[in-house]
């Protein structure tokens, strides 16, 4: 299997300039499907702090490059959206986050803010022992005892370290959204309306904000709170 990807054909959320020759690196297997960025565009065509494929996996070799609390070594490791990625010798931290037409973009955060990342629950399932498990949206899992408080669509801020949920926000009428798809990806605003549609038509939301809202289907929106906006900067 070929580890190029052509760059007319990646995801629009790559940020990638895709005329800018025929080939690009491809992903690995890992977390975000087929929307996740590798890590070498990343570092090199987002950042510039390397020039070449083995300038990143040396610098990924001194264990410096955490990517939601983690080193890393595999330049191909997809990142997505609401990753959190340190460089500890440079003390520089960024949010991964939703820009204007869904291409993901960088946002510099501070240390603290860089302890724990985002995740919107997308599947709760019980396992076995009794436990119930968190499917977040780029397929990691998190084991609580107690899912009652819970459901899908709701968002969770888990701690890098200890991986414990910190924080939980209720997908609800009121809540803080911002949209990662479609049309008005990048927005943000609070839930004004939750409309749901019968049958299995796609619910929509109406969403109020200072330049007059927007409607858009529930799928495209996330649950957030306002230090993750990038007004943490």
């Amino acid at each position: 299997m070929t580890r190029h990807q052509k760059r007319l054909s990646v995801p629009k959320s790559w940020p990638v300039e895709r005329k800018e020759g025929t080939f690009t690196v491809k992903a690995g297997a890992g977390p975000h499907g087929e929307a996740g960025v590798p890590l070498l565009i990343v570092l090199r065509d987002v950042l510039g702090y390397v020039d070449s494929k083995k300038e990143a996996q040396y610098a990924l070799n001194q264990q410096s490059v955490l990517v939601n609390g983690d080193a890393v070594s595999d330049v191909r490791r997809p990142i997505g959206m609401f990753d959190i990625l340190a460089f500890t010798e440079r003390e520089e931290y960024y949010r991964v986050f939703p820009d204007e037409g869904g291409r993901l973009s960088l946002t510099l955060i501070d240390a603290d803010s860089a302890s724990s990342r985002l995740g919107k629950i997308v599947r709760k399932s019980q396992v076995t022992g009794g436990n119930f498990q968190l499917t977040l949206h780029d397929g990691s899992n998190i084991v609580v005892e107690d899912a009652s408080e819970y459901t899908n669509k709701d968002s969770i801020v888990v701690d890098n370290e200890s991986k414990d949920i910190v924080a939980h926000f209720p997908y609800e009428e009121g809540a803080l959204v911002t949209a990662v798809a479609g049309s008005h990806a990048g927005d943000i605003g609070e839930i004004d309306e939750i409309i749901v549609t019968p049958g299995s038509g796609n619910n929509s939301v109406i969403v109020d904000n200072e330049d007059g809202g927007f409607e858009t289907i529930e799928q495209y929106v996330v649950v957030i709170d306002e230090n993750f906006t990038g007004d943490d900067e």
